[in-house]
Order: structure tokens, then sequence, then C-alpha cells
């Protein structure tokens, strides 16, 4: 995509009110990420039995769970646990995915014949299926849910990667750059790459809030973050059996889920829709 047809997407982007509203999402939560130890009024951690299960108060605005910890607290942690799951998930997915997917669809043969084999046996397992197998077998810690999510989220970006560099390598720039000498690196590198790059992103920007998601169905199974760290998955976990004393542990990472997804999902949309971009070869079904 050359610089004309970027600034020219860029604007279309910052007109949309999808698109400003999921963006102005996106900066409150990596703020709260980054900043959530200086944000939180209390300790993420810190029990106050004789405080369990309050409602919104002064002293605790979104109240408390059955330790009587402060939920707001909680939630901002979740969020730095669920964004510190998604981001190195999702990149390394994009990097495998993209290796491959550029190897496979640039070299063809038997090399793409053998990595879309390797692309198709990872994706045949279902995500949560995958991580209900390992993730025991493993032990439950961040670096293990990040291992077992990136598997299970690359294949698509292998698909998505070689669709689309089946779509330019027999385009006139590259032939001729091919007739001209150059090699193979250099092809790829600068002519391929540039022009495949938008629906990766597109399909990263969709796929953050499913692996926050994910990972949050996984907590909510007992297969997620270790406590006492608090991911908003491990929050409705363990507000989910005393919802009828108090629904506010349920109802708050429900609604932080729910927003954080509709953000990420309208960037992303909003951002197929102005580069005019189809992602093809992605499956439909995701992990967990």
């Amino acid at each position: 995509m050359s610089d004309v047809r970027r600034r020219s997407a860029a604007r279309k982007l910052l007109r949309r009110p999808g698109a400003l509203f999921g963006l102005a999402v996106i900066a409150i939560l990596v703020a709260l990420a980054v900043f959530g130890s200086w944000i939180a009024p209390l300790d993420p951690n810190r029990q106050n039995i004789p405080r369990r299960l309050e409602g919104p108060s002064w002293d605790h605005w979104l109240g408390t769970d059955h330790l009587g910890r402060d939920l707001v607290s909680r939630l901002i942690s979740g969020t730095r646990i669920g964004l510190a799951m998604a981001l190195p998930t999702v990149s390394a997915a994009l990097l495998f995915g993209l290796t491959i997917g550029l190897a496979g669809g640039y070299l063809g043969g038997r090399v793409d014949a053998l990595l879309l084999l390797v692309v198709d046996f990872l994706g045949a397992f279902p995500g949560l299926i995958l991580a209900l197998v390992l993730i025991p077998l493993l032990g439950t810690s961040i670096p293990t849910l990040i291992f077992v999510l990136t598997f299970a989220f690359m294949p698509p970006y292998a698909r998505v990667t070689r669709a689309s560099v089946l779509a330019v390598k027999e385009r006139q720039f590259v032939l001729a750059e091919r007739a001209l000498g150059a090699g193979s690196v250099r092809i790829v590198v600068a002519h391929v790459l540039p022009n495949i790059i938008a629906p990766i992103l597109i399909l990263a920007a969709i796929d953050i809030p499913i692996v926050i998601v994910a990972e949050s169905g996984l907590s909510f199974l007992g297969l997620g973050v270790p406590p006492p760290d608090a991911s908003w998955g491990s929050i409705l976990f363990e507000g989910f059996s005393r919802v009828r004393d108090a629904p506010g542990p349920v109802a708050w990472p429900a609604i932080a889920i729910a927003v954080t997804t509709v953000a990420f999902t309208m960037v992303g949309e909003s951002l197929r829709s102005v580069t005019d971009i189809d992602i093809v070869g992605a499956r439909t079904g995701r992990a967990a």
C-alpha cells in the first residue's frame, strides 16, 4: 500500500465513529495496563474479610469480592494480564504464520505442500481441546498459556499469508524484479511483504480480543492465570458461585470483556472497510 493510500485510509478511519470509539477504549486499556499500579486505588490482592461481597461504595467503587478484595483494583490488574497475554500471543502467532505462509506461498511445490500439511494438522485441533490437553501437562502459567494459544491461533495467519502471496507473486512488478535478477529474499522483503501485510495486521486486530476471551474462558475453567493474580476470567470464576449474593464480581469483568471485544472488533472491521481488503484463507473457527 502506497503512502498516499495509507494517509487516505487513516483519514477515512478517523471519520468513523466506531473506529474512534474502539481506539479510545484501546488507549484507555493500554494506559490501565501500563500505569495500573499507580492508578489502582488498592492492592488487588489485599484481603478484607469483614467487607466481603459488598456493593459499590465510596471506599470500593465497584464493590468487593468473596475475600473483600477491591474489584476496581482487580479489574485493572486483569487488564494488564489480559493484554500481557493477548499481545505476545497474537504477535507470535502472526510471526510464525507469516513466515510459514511466505515460505510456502512463494516457494511453492513440495515446500508449500509440507508447510500446508503442518498448518492443517495444527488447525485440525480445536483450540480449547488443545489447551485442555496441554495446560495440565505443562502447568498453569502465563508462558504456558501464551505457548498453547500461539499454536492454536497461528494457522489462520499462515493461510491468509499464503493466499495473499499466491495473488501477489505473479504480478508484473514482481516478475520484472525477478527478470532483472533480484534475489528471492529481496523480492519477498521489498515487494511481496509490503503488499500483503495489511490483511495480516487487520486479522491481528480482530484476534486480540478473541485471545483475551480465550484466556478468560480458560481461567473460568481453572486453567488460566494461577491465583492470587487476577484476570477477568478468574474474577468471573470466583464470583460465579456467589452471583446471587453479589452479582458485581460476575457483571463487571463480563462488561470489561464485552467492551474490549467490541472495541478491537470495531477497529479491525473499520480497517478492513477503509482499506477495502477481504481476508481470505482464514478459518472461521477460533481457539476456545
